[in-house]
């Protein structure tokens, strides 16, 4: 008993080692997730692409550190897929995080700071589950105009990408059904180590659950109440005024007003302007514990045109860029020192 309790505590260590010691944002780990059964409308599985091809590997590299992308997770398809309750493709959306899952655990447990682009807000599931093997104690921020937080008997629609937290938290787990595809999912995040910025589209269901659980959030209402800055802290404080610890981000592009995220498929007028979504990630990037992230939801099928794709997708790798580093200061390799005029310079001068 005793030998066992020692080797708890080893890997205990151990794991603390791989999230509390790293330098997270001197390498990258890009993951991409084309997949879109989380919700019925195509497209989304176009999203990591989409984000690819408006810069985001060139621009991270400029940010001085290495940038590894490991392209697309292939999500095989599921011929028999039957709906459970009015819950449609619950074992694609299982086994496809269940794929995530293992990549980012191995991606966070080499050391690098895990990229997941996606595909619909599903795929948090596993993102975050895979993380939490690595770092168990991580503090989750979900960026959205959705709180995800439905379960299969409260939710409308019945799609998963807008139940995604309700897997993950410790206090529902008796509220949700045995879901074909998610038996290897166990909840393992406790409501105070969430917080949501951005809410504006909220179901019955889940208010009460956000009431009930106090899991703290802060509306658009709160953020123009309260601004962005003070937002931001009271976040911070909630999550890492304890302990330090590693941080998750799930920002889903409709977190932003749909002015500017056109592209993607449940947008709700009122969201985030491009300052406070920006002066968000910096914030995180600020406290140096940002460890992994999901962008989701940019869906170029839906822009009306080429240019609210582009702009969709232009917003997202500023997201990302922001998150890890890039500053508005300016994003540049850094001087160590002002360079002098050299001699053979000097002589051209004269």
């Amino acid at each position: 008993m005793v030998l066992r309790g020692t080797l708890l505590r080893l890997f205990r260590t151990q794991l603390n080692s791989v999230c509390q010691n790293q330098n997270r944002t001197h390498s990258v780990a890009i993951l991409g997730a084309p997949f879109s059964k989380g919700q019925k409308r195509r497209g989304v599985e176009h999203g990591p692409k989409a984000i690819r091809d408006a810069g985001l590997v060139e621009r991270l590299s400029n940010l001085d550190y290495p940038v590894h992308d490991f392209g697309d997770l292939n999500f095989p398809h599921l011929d028999k897929d039957e709906h459970f309750m009015h819950v449609p493709f619950p074992r694609s959306v299982g086994h496809a995080n269940q794929l995530l899952s293992s990549a980012v655990n191995s991606a966070v447990g080499a050391g690098h700071t895990c990229v997941m682009l996606g595909g619909d807000h599903s795929l948090a599931i596993g993102s975050v589950e895979g993380h939490s093997r690595q770092c168990p104690d991580l503090g989750l921020i979900w960026v959205d105009a959705h709180a995800d937080i439905n379960t299969p008997l409260t939710s409308p629609s019945g799609n998963l990408h807008g139940q995604s937290v309700a897997f993950l938290l410790k206090e529902l787990q008796d509220k949700m059904p045995n879901i074909p595809g998610f038996s290897w999912m166990k909840p393992f995040l406790s409501s105070r180590d969430l917080v949501y910025i951005g809410l504006r589209d909220v179901d019955p269901g889940e208010h009460y659950i956000l009431k009930n659980l106090g899991i703290q959030y802060f509306t658009m209402r709160d953020i123009d109440r309260m601004g962005i800055q003070r937002v931001m802290e009271v976040t911070l404080d909630h999550l890492l005024a304890r302990k330090q610890r590693p941080l998750h981000l799930s920002f889903d592009i409709d977190a932003f007003d749909p002015s500017l995220a056109p592209a993607t498929g449940t947008p709700v007028n009122g969201g985030l302007t491009y300052r406070e979504g920006i002066y968000i990630t910096e914030e995180i990037h600020n406290t140096g514990l940002l460890s992994a992230m999901d962008l989701v939801e940019v869906n170029p099928v839906l822009g009306a045109s080429r240019e609210a794709v582009e702009a969709t997708a232009a917003l997202a790798v500023d997201v990302i860029a922001s998150s890890l580093g890039q500053s508005r200061e300016g994003a540049h390799v850094a001087y160590h020192e002002i360079p002098s005029p050299k001699a053979d310079t000097e002589q051209l001068r004269l």
